[in-house]
């Protein structure tokens, strides 16, 4: 599979401070990455950095690092973002902010790639609702159509389930798979150990910015991965 991102020592601090020890990262497509962690542990600071808004205090970071000959704006254009936040305009409608961020991308027909994307995450129901009016898991579904608008090839998830109804949790669990399948790189942080199980085939802890790796052997199942993430935290603790 074809490489979509690759990390190499890649570091943030502020001032005294690291949030993220040296990293060193890859991800092909196809393929699902879990961060997991505690608040504060450095996961969003990690996100932030693979989205581009956050320049790294040290290392680097390649989108499509085997298609060099890539602007930077087409590689950047790659990147889907879901953020803890869904910095959605509050004064505009469903629809509009669909077709505003087409049009932020440079889709064409930004009217019709947005009633797509209503329809493919079964919105059209509130498509003329403000998205200040909106409930918090109606409002993340729209985030998360949103940022699948532009058919990245990177998808990044912060917290991804919060907010969700059962339904519109186990909604969303099947279109990241349909959307791995169609050969997405996703990066999930996630609480949610169950879900986790259910979609990433790797996990990533971190803890006060420090990273570890979980034996893939761990997400065969929660209590497995709980007990796999326990130990690497206690280590993690040890060695800080």
């Amino acid at each position: 599979m074809s490489l979509v991102l690759r990390t190499r020592a890649l570091e943030k601090r502020f001032g005294p401070l690291v949030a993220l020890h040296p990293l060193d990262l890859e991800l092909s497509a196809g393929s699902a990455l879990a961060v997991l962690g505690s608040n504060g542990a450095g996961k969003s600071t990690l996100l932030r950095l693979l989205a581009g808004l956050a320049r790294p205090s040290a290392g680097s970071l390649e989108l499509h690092p085997e298609s060099a000959s890539r602007s930077r704006a087409e590689r950047r254009r790659c990147v889907g973002l879901v953020g803890h936040a869904t910095f959605l305009t509050p004064t505009l409608s469903t629809r509009e902010n669909l077709v505003l961020a087409a049009r932020l991308y440079g889709l064409e027909a930004p009217d019709r790639c947005a009633a797509q994307a209503l329809a493919a995450a079964e919105l059209l129901p509130v498509a003329e609702r403000r998205a200040g009016a909106l409930s918090r898991g109606l409002a993340q579904r729209v985030a998360i159509a949103r940022a699948l608008l532009h058919d990245p090839r990177l998808v990044l998830l912060d917290e991804p389930w919060a907010g969700l109804d059962a339904r519109a949790a186990a909604r969303l669990s099947e279109r990241l798979l349909a959307e791995k399948r169609a050969g997405r790189a996703l990066v999930v942080v996630t609480h949610d150990l169950g879900r986790a199980v259910g979609l990433a085939e790797r996990a990533l802890l971190l803890a006060r910015g420090r990273a570890v790796w979980l034996e893939p052997t761990a997400l065969g199942d929660v209590a497995a991965l709980e007990a796999a993430a326990s130990a690497a935290l206690a280590g993690l603790e040890r060695s800080a």
